[in-house]
């Protein structure tokens, strides 16, 4: 321990005279920077710190004879004291709380000298003491509580008595630990001798009773001591260790509250990594003093031997420091008394009879590290270190021990946690020299995993040379064992693994193509597959594939959604002439391709020959194309098209021509392929019945007929009558086939003759003896067609009747025509003498004065004009006029009222003409009125206006007219703008 720099423990005095003239001190005990001295006299002086106030409590009053406090206690929080008097009035125990002004007696403690109290640290407040644990002089343990607002105890219980070595209690702990069904309880007590512990669930009665009928836990030393203590280190609220001073040395350990190891009540024993400090290493080779008092840091112990103070390292077990107290003259003979320790302010304190003095700590864990390390304890020494120099120190430690001993995996581990210490090039120039490669690689990939993300360069570097070292390894074993490639538990196998998932792991950090370069030079096409696919080199690794012949995988691998689809079309023809099956089906399985990419792949494997009942797998491809994707480009039909071509047998080929591909689509042809290619390519195979199919649907019919006649006639009149709007065209078409028909005949001449005639039957009388005959050789008999010219003019025979009769028929209907057209001048219709106009509701044949002249007509006798219709409506003129002119649209109107003005005007010429008399002559001599008044009928009275299309429109004319818009809105109701009218309800 490095004794130059700052001391960990320092000493000051902090109160002179502190009995106050009370007597002198006799015991000290503290808390939450509250001291509470005990005097000889009986007086509890009381020193908080935190409110800088001090309180002095007299227990002996009323006691006779002289008094003395034995022991006080106080609890971490400083709020709760317990103080036993001894005097010749014999032995008290009193409870003060700090907000009281007069203790309470405890009198069921009467006569019992209390030497030890166990605070529930976890559970205590400033208002309740909760469980309390005190030890007696005479081997007991009570259990008090106290609430301060009851001003006195809650109870007092008594727990246990040591039976087989009845001794004093000299000091307790108590801690809990709350569990599920719970709270265990775990308390350590001491005796001279003995170091007893106890432990269990539920109440401290229960736990202590269970004690009757099974054996309590202790631990024994040889050897007494006239103070013997126990101390627990507390650290936030737990207490983490404990020591005890005993006869034979200190004894202490670590401590693990909450273990269970199987025993109904926990295991008794719940110290851990115990050992004993003896006395002789404090004294230097002269004879072992034994501390009268002590306290307990985190990682030291205060041991009080004379009037000084050793400050023992709890680790090394070295004396650090000794500290010195500044004695007055009268408290030399007695010296310091005591020590004691304030947990929760982390401060420490030695008395003498009349002094107080403090003992701080200035952060005694600062070379901790350095204890462990040189103990070999590398974990605590790591756990204490504080930066990383003292970590590398550290790691150097342990990496130079494992070096020395061979462990050089385990070496090269530790030296890469170095930073500071040793530089990158001196830790590898180590494992070169020795040649050892294997621990080189540990120490390189330890020290990825210890880099930080931002050394980028640093991590390539080393990752390169990683990678190296890998495929060094890897080499050296093939050379070593020849089977390791098939043996798959072999040392090979598992390194390839090691090294496949290392170039996963630093894929990102590696550079691609000095990486690829050396996996290629050591050979490892597999790595160099794999790590082209970590790299999404997606072309190096179907390539691969494809050389392997493993066209499935390479498949795979282009099927993957973030492989470029440009790759698909470049392999294509490789992986087809692979396994067409497979690639078709991945074709298929595919969305996004464009066929016509894939063109020259399907080209190349169409060119090699194929079995006949072998499926042709890009046949299959094109009709999934054509018929489930409803591919439109020209290409692919046409590729199909060809295909389709070349089989044998040209089923398929004709079912493709006749499918409309196009069909139901807007605006959309009715196939894809190129007519002009198709025909072409039908030609060269011979395939002709796909040739006329083309030509007809070019409108070729001539050329379709004509090539029909080559394969079969039958065809060739199935293509002729196709032509259905055009009769001359199609007459040409039968003619060519029946040309064909007689000319192909071989048979004798007379049963060509009916050959032909039974043919002529067949064209459904488009055809006529006199058009085939020319066909005839010039040298045939008149007498072989006698049958068929004889069947033929009779056919005209009949036909001559039935236009006679069609003439008759049409000259009967003229002179109907004509009678009827005499006999409707001649028509005539009754009138009843109370007929009334439809329109103005007055009698027809009744003339009052506003009709005795209506325009534009001569009133004969007594009567206006008037019209009568065959249904029984009449109307008198100028009322149909105006019922029709009002209901019919402006233009008609308007055409009605012109033909009346000019009929007013001519008639009213005429009668100026004849001096106001009209005589027959003159109305039968004016042509020009007739003609209007003829025109004027046939706008007013075409129809009956009640009965016929006038009334009829009428139904969807509005009920208010666009004229009376403004008329209606006259009428409308509108809110009043008076905003202060007030709505008065009236009583009924």
């Amino acid at each position: 321990m490095d004794q130059a720099g700052r001391q960990v423990f320092t000493v000051d005095l902090l109160e002179r005279y502190a009995a106050k003239g009370r007597g002198v001190i006799t015991c000290m005990a503290a808390g939450n920077d509250v001291i509470l001295l005990g005097t000889s006299k009986g007086w509890v002086i009381r020193h908080d710190f935190g409110l800088g106030d001090s309180t002095e409590i007299d227990l002996s009053t009323g006691r006779p004879g002289e008094q003395s406090i034995h022991r006080v206690f106080v609890d971490p929080g400083g709020s709760h004291c317990i103080a036993t008097v001894v005097g010749s009035g014999g032995v008290d125990t009193f409870y003060t709380h700090a907000k009281w002004i007069k203790p309470r007696v405890l009198t069921k403690l009467k006569g019992l000298v209390v030497n030890a109290v166990a605070w529930n640290r976890l559970l205590i407040t400033e208002a309740s003491t909760k469980e309390v644990i005190l030890g007696t002089d005479n081997g007991q343990l009570h259990e008090i509580a106290v609430d301060e607002k009851d001003k006195r105890e809650k109870y007092i219980k008594f727990l246990f008595q040591l039976g087989e070595l009845p001794e004093a209690f000299m000091d307790l702990q108590m801690e809990t630990a709350s569990i599920m069904n719970g709270t265990r309880y775990y308390v350590m007590a001491v005796t001279p001798t003995r170091l007893y512990s106890f432990t269990g669930i539920g109440s401290l009665e229960t736990v202590f009773a269970s004690y009757l009928d099974r054996a309590v836990h202790f631990m024994e030393l040889p050897g007494e001591i006239p103070n013997s203590e126990l101390h627990f280190y507390i650290k936030q609220r737990r207490a983490v260790h404990f020591a005890w001073l005993s006869g034979a040395g200190i004894y202490h350990g670590g401590l693990n509250f909450g273990a269970h190891h199987g025993s109904p009540n926990g295991d008794e024993n719940f110290v851990e990594n115990k050992a004993l400090l003896d006395y002789s290493k404090l004294s230097e080779g002269a004879e072992a003093v034994k501390p009268s008092s002590m306290a307990v840091s985190e990682f030291h112990f205060l041991l009080l031997i004379g009037n000084k103070v050793k400050v023992v390292n709890r680790i090394s077990e070295n004396i650090i420091e000794e500290l010195q107290f500044d004695l007055t003259s009268e408290s030399v003979s007695r010296g310091i008394m005591g020590l004691c320790s304030d947990a929760t302010a982390g401060l420490f304190y030695a008395y003498d009879q009349n002094s107080v003095y403090q003992v701080s700590v200035n952060d005694e864990g600062r070379d901790m590290w350095k204890v462990y390390l040189d103990l070999n304890e590398y974990a605590g020494a790591l756990a204490n270190c504080r930066d990383p120099l003292q970590r590398d120190q550290v790691y150097l430690v342990q990496a130079e021990a494992a070096f020395a001993s061979k462990d050089y995996h385990r070496a090269a581990s530790f030296f890469a946690k170095i930073n500071y210490m040793l530089s990158f090039e001196e830790i590898t120039l180590k494992f070169i020299t020795i040649g050892e490669q294997d621990a080189l690689r540990t120490f390189l990939l330890r020290k990825l995993d210890n880099l930080a993300k931002d050394d980028k360069c640093q991590i390539t570097m080393i990752s390169t040379w990683a990678t190296e070292l890998y495929l060094d390894k890897i080499n050296r074993l093939l050379l070593e064992d020849d089977t390791a490639v098939v043996n798959h538990g072999s040392e090979y196998q598992s390194v390839i693994k090691e090294f496949c998932a290392f170039l996963g792991d630093c894929k990102d950090v590696l550079d691609e193509a000095t990486t690829m370069r050396l996996l290629e030079s050591y050979g490892r096409v597999e790595e160099l597959v794999y790590f082209a696919s970590l790299k999404e080199q997606y072309e190096i690794v179907v390539h691969h594939y494809i050389q392997q012949g493993e066209a499935k995988k390479a498949l795979e691998v282009l099927q993957k959604p973030a492989v470029p689809i440009d790759l698909q079309y470049k392999f294509a023809p490789d992986l087809i002439m692979l396994d067409a099956y497979e690639t078709v089906e991945s074709w298929m399985a595919t969305n996004n391709l464009n066929p016509r990419k894939l063109i020259p792949a399907m080209m190349r494997y169409s060119s090699e020959p194929h079995a006949k009942n072998e499926t042709h797998e890009v046949i299959k491809y094109l009709e999934y194309c054509v018929h489930r994707l409803h591919n439109e480009d020209p290409g692919v039909h046409n590729l199909l098209l060809s295909l389709y071509a070349k089989q044998e047998d040209d089923s398929a080929l004709l079912r493709f021509l006749q499918f409309k591909f196009g069909k139901g689509r807007e605006n959309g042809p009715e196939f894809f392929y190129d007519p002009k290619y198709a025909l072409r390519l039908c030609l060269k195979e011979k395939r002709m019945r796909a040739c006329v199919h083309i030509y007809s649907m070019m409108s070729m019919h001539e050329e379709a007929v004509a090539l029909a006649l080559q394969v079969d006639p039958e065809l060739a009149m199935a293509e002729a009558d196709k032509v259905e709007d055009d009769e001359d065209l199609r007459k040409k078409l039968w003619l060519m086939v029946a040309k064909h028909v007689i000319e192909q005949e071989k048979g004798a001449k007379r049963e060509n003759i009916r050959k032909a005639i039974a043919f002529l039957k067949e064209t459904d009388g488009l055809l006529k003896i006199e058009d085939i005959l020319p066909f005839f050789p010039d040298f045939a008999l008149i007498d072989d067609f006698k049958e068929a010219i004889c069947s033929s003019l009779e056919d005209y025979n009949k036909q001559i009747e039935l236009l006679k009769q069609e003439m008759n028929d049409a000259t009967h209907g003229a002179d109907n025509i004509r009678n009827d057209i005499s006999a409707l001048a001649q028509r005539y219709a009754v009138i009843e003498r109370e007929e009334e106009c439809g329109a103005c509701r007055r009698k027809i044949l009744t003339m009052g004065r506003e009709y005795q002249m209506a325009r534009g007509y001569t009133s004969i006798g007594p009567m206006a004009p008037f019209y009568v219709f065959p249904c029984g409506h009449a109307f008198h003129a100028q009322c149909l006029i105006a019922h029709v002119t009002r209901c019919t649209n402006e233009a008609q109107a308007e055409y009605i009222l012109d033909l009346q003005k000019q009929l007013t005007l001519i008639g009213g010429e005429a009668r100026k003409d004849s001096n106001g008399s009209l005589t027959e002559e003159s109305i039968t001599s004016v042509t020009p009125v007739d003609k209007l008044r003829s025109q004027l009928d046939d706008a007013i009275a075409s129809e009956c206006p009640f009965c016929g299309d006038l009334m009829i429109r009428e139904i969807s004319l509005n009920f208010i007219l666009p004229e009376e818009a403004l008329q209606v809105a006259s009428w409308e109701i509108k809110p009043s703008s008076l905003g202060s009218q007030r709505t008065l309800s009236l009583p009924l």
